[in-house]
C-alpha cells in the first residue's frame, strides 16, 4: 500500500473513530432519537436500549457489573465525579471546621484532570499528598504505603501514564487500600481498551475511561463505580433529573453512548492482537532511532509501559523545531491539553528530566492503523531531522569536542 502524508502518530491525544462505530452510531441520530428518560412511548424504550445494550458492552471490557457503570461526558467529567464526589462522602470533618476534612494521595505526574480536582480539594479543607515518581516514572504499591495516614481517605493514581506510557502498579495499590478501607481511583484513560482490566482482580473502586482514546466518539465515557466489597459511595456533582442512579444528572448522549459501547465491544476482541503489534513497531522505531542517533534517550521505565506510547529526548535539539521539522508526522511535546504551553513537560521533570531535554522530547503514540511503513518513514524523518538541527548547534560542536557543558560558565552581557 502506497504510503500517505501526512502521518498520525498523536494517538494518545486522540482516535479515529472507527468506522464500525460510527455505524453504529448513526441511526441514534435520525431514527432511534427518543430520550432515554421518556418511559411512557416506543421512542424512550428504543433510545434506552441503546444506553442498556451499551452499558453492558462497557462493563464486560472492564470485568464490572452493567449498574457499576455511569456515563459521563469523558474522562476529566469521570474524575472530578469521583475525586470530589468520594472526598465529600468520606470526609471525616465537617467544610468550615477548620479541621482537615480528610486525606487523599495522588502523584505530581498525573494528567491535569487529577491535580487540578485534588488541588481544588486542598483549597477547601483536603490534605493532599502528591508522590513524587522515581527517574522511570513508576508510583508503586510501597511508595503509597509510606504516605499513608490514619485519615486517608483516597488514593487516586493512574492507570498508565499519558506522556510517556509507564504503568504504576495499580492492582497492588488496591489490594493495599482495600486492607485499610480506603477508597481507590485510578484514571484508566491510557489503558481501557489497549490492555486488559478487570476491576475485581485489579482491586480498582472507581476507574475512569473516555471513549475518544479507543476509536471511539468524543465527549462520552464512564466511570466505573464499586457496588459490593465495598459498595461506594459518592456524592454527584451535578443536579437534576436524578439520571445515572443519581450520580450524574443530565439527558444521556445516546448516540455517542452506543458509540462508546461498540468501541469497548470491538476492544475486547481485538486489543491482544493489536497490543502484540503495537509494541514491536513501538520497539522498531525506539531501537532505530536510539541506534542511529546519540544524546538520545527514551524516558520512562523500559518494561513497564504500554504497547503503543514512547517518549524520546534529543539532547541539543529543541522539541518544538524537532516537530516544524517534521511537519508530515503528527507528534506531541506533551500532553494535548497542554500542548498549548511553552513550558517543558511538567511530567518529565518529574522524573529528573532536566529542561533541556524536557524541551528536546517528543512522544509518539502509535495507533491500531500505523504501518510498517509509516514507521519505517518517521524513523527516516526523524534522524535526518536531528541531524540538520545539531549542524546549526554550536552547543552540539562542544559536545563533540569532549567539552563538559555543565562546567562551562557563560558570560551574561
Amino acid at each position: 500500500m502506497a504510503l500517505q502524508l501526512p502521518i498520525y502518530l498523536d494517538h494518545a491525544a486522540t482516535t479515529p473513530c472507527d468506522p464500525r462505530v460510527v455505524e453504529a452510531m448513526l441511526p441514534y441520530f435520525t431514527k432511534v432519537y427518543g430520550n432515554p428518560g421518556s418511559r411512557n412511548h416506543a421512542f424512550g424504550w428504543k433510545a434506552e436500549e441503546g444506553v442498556d445494550w451499551a452499558r453492558e458492552q462497557v462493563a464486560k471490557l472492564l470485568g464490572a457489573s452493567a449498574k457499576e457503570i455511569v456515563f459521563t461526558s469523558g474522562s476529566t467529567e469521570a474524575n472530578n465525579l469521583a475525586i470530589k464526589g468520594a472526598a465529600e462522602m468520606y470526609e471525616k470533618a465537617p467544610h468550615g471546621s477548620g479541621q482537615c476534612r480528610g486525606h487523599i494521595i495522588t502523584a505530581v505526574h498525573e494528567h491535569k484532570a487529577v491535580l487540578d480536582p485534588c488541588k481544588r480539594l486542598a483549597k477547601e479543607g483536603f490534605d493532599v499528598t502528591f508522590l513524587e515518581p522515581k527517574a522511570d516514572g513508576v508510583i508503586t504499591a510501597e511508595m503509597v504505603k509510606g504516605a499513608l495516614r490514619p485519615d486517608t481517605i483516597l488514593v487516586t493514581l493512574m492507570w498508565a501514564n499519558n506522556e510517556i506510557g509507564t504503568i504504576n502498579e495499580v492492582r497492588e495499590i488496591g489490594a493495599l487500600c482495600h486492607e485499610r478501607d480506603i477508597v481507590f481511583h485510578t484514571d484508566a484513560t491510557q489503558w481501557v481498551g489497549k490492555m486488559p482490566v478487570d476491576v475485581e482482580k485489579d482491586n480498582v473502586d472507581l476507574l475512569s475511561l473516555s471513549g475518544h482514546k479507543f476509536y471511539g466518539p468524543k465527549g462520552v465515557g464512564a466511570l466505573y463505580v464499586r457496588r459490593r466489597k465495598p459498595r461506594v459511595r459518592l456524592v454527584s456533582q451535578q443536579d437534576g433529573g436524578g439520571q445515572e442512579r443519581g450520580f450524574r444528572s443530565g439527558t444521556l448522549n445516546v448516540s455517542g453512548i452506543v458509540g462508546l459501547g461498540k468501541a469497548a465491544e470491538i476492544a475486547l476482541s481485538e486489543m491482544e492482537r493489536d497490543a502484540a503489534r503495537l509494541s514491536k513497531l513501538r520497539k522498531r522505531l525506539e531501537t532505530e532511532v536510539t541506534r542511529q542517533l546519540d544524546v538520545t534517550q527514551v524516558n520512562g521505565h523500559a518494561e513497564k509501559r504500554l504497547p503503543h506510547i514512547t517518549n524520546i529526548s534529543f539532547g541539543f535539539v529543541e522539541g518544538e523545531s524537532l516537530m516544524m521539522a517534521c511537519k508530515d508526522i503528527a507528534l506531541s511535546s506533551g500532553s494535548a491539553c497542554t500542548s498549548a504551553s511553552l513550558e517543558p513537560s511538567y511530567v518529565l521533570k518529574s522524573l529528573g528530566v532536566g529542561d533541556e531535554l524536557a524541551h528536546s522530547s517528543l512522544r509518539f503514540s502509535l495507533g491500531k492503523w500505523t504501518t510498517d511503513e509509516e514507521i519505517e518513514y518517521t524513523i527516516k524523518s526523524v534522524v535526518t531531522a536531528v541531524k540538520k538541527l545539531r549542524e546549526l548547534s554550536p552547543l552540539y560542536d562542544m559536545h563533540n569536542e569532549g567539552i563538559d557543558l555543565s562546567k562551562v560558565e557563560w558570560a551574561h552581557h
